[in-house]
């Protein structure tokens, strides 16, 4: 039996945006998988750097993902910590970065608490073509 013929994803499905938009959409798509994943995970100073380490290479395992960097606000873990010596992982304990490349534009991506907006904003920090 021949194996499957290996299909084009980028004309089958992307032809349709350019190579920026692809790179921001990779980027995108895996902060919104990021934070949906792993938002109410047990989390405590003992663990933190653990789970920071498995975010950045789960979500490294995505298309087009060059880089991710995610730092877990440790005074908010001592600030919340509970009897049971841990607490779930919100969205204002995170500061991160992903870095996607499509064909040559890298797109960085941020989520971090905004105090003003009192909300972890997700946006585009930098594109460079």
């Amino acid at each position: 039996m021949e194996p499957p013929k290996a299909i084009d994803v980028d004309t089958k499905y992307f032809s349709n945006i350019s190579h920026r938009e692809r790179a921001i959409f990779e980027g995108g798509i895996s902060m919104g998988a990021l934070f949906h994943q792993f938002i109410g995970t047990p989390v405590s100073i003992k663990n933190a750097e653990t789970l920071e380490k498995s975010m950045e290479k789960s979500l490294e395992l995505q298309p087009c993902i060059n880089r991710v960097i995610v730092k877990i606000n440790k005074e908010k873990l001592e600030e919340l910590n509970s009897s049971f010596d841990y607490v779930s992982l919100s969205g204002d304990m995170l500061n991160v970065t992903i870095i996607s490349e499509f064909k040559g534009i890298l797109a960085q991506v941020r989520m971090q608490y905004q105090e003003d907006l009192k909300y972890p904003l997700m946006y585009i920090e930098q594109i460079t073509d």
